[in-house]
């Protein structure tokens, strides 16, 4: 159900991280400013489930010390954003909290959803660099799905690779893994 909102002023994490949980919107807070976006549709969802248990599986077969998770907020030095996915330090996520803390986080994933492709392909791969989180992917749907890695350099994000649907890309970090976008939104 949404939610009317009534308030003055400055939003800040606390204001929102208070609202109502609403499946149909996401709240993210940039600067001062609240930014609310509609729920992933069926696509994006597959994709994002597909990818989390992919990512999971890689984790687990080398032990790595993390957690995958879906939707999550983190409080960035800018605000609060909620990534499609994120791959955080397993100790950060031990006593169940309400927002994951910048300095666990590894790896952020967007998946370019149409009315957010600004914000997926610009302002959030911005606000992730200036928060140093070491790694960024973006999936794209478009014509073809596609995965694009970056790693962070000198506060900036270069891109490292593309894996292009219908090829195996082998990833070394944050921890092996292979993938072929192509399976990750198809019915």
């Amino acid at each position: 159900m949404s939610v009317a909102i009534d308030h003055t002023g400055p939003w800040t994490v606390a204001d929102v991280l208070a609202l109502p949980e609403d499946r149909a919107v996401r709240y993210e807070l940039l600067g001062e400013s609240l930014v609310m976006s509609p729920a992933p549709g069926v696509r994006h969802q597959r994709a994002s489930f597909r990818l989390h248990v992919a990512l999971d599986a890689a984790a687990r077969a080398v032990g790595a010390p993390v957690e995958i998770l879906e939707g999550v907020n983190v409080v960035l030095p800018s605000g609060l954003v909620v990534p499609d996915l994120v791959v955080a330090d397993a100790g950060a996520t031990a006593d169940d909290p309400v927002t994951i803390d910048i300095d666990a986080v590894q790896l952020v994933v967007e998946l370019v959803s149409p009315g957010n492709s600004t914000m997926d392909r610009k302002v959030k791969p911005m606000l992730y660099a200036e928060a140093a989180i070491p790694h960024f992917w973006r999936l794209e749907f478009d014509p073809a799905p596609m995965l694009v890695i970056y790693d962070l350099q000198a506060g900036r994000y270069v891109e490292r690779t593309t894996a292009l649907a219908g090829t195996t890309t082998h990833l070394d970090v944050p921890f092996p893994i292979a993938i072929d976008p192509a399976g990750l939104s198809r019915q």
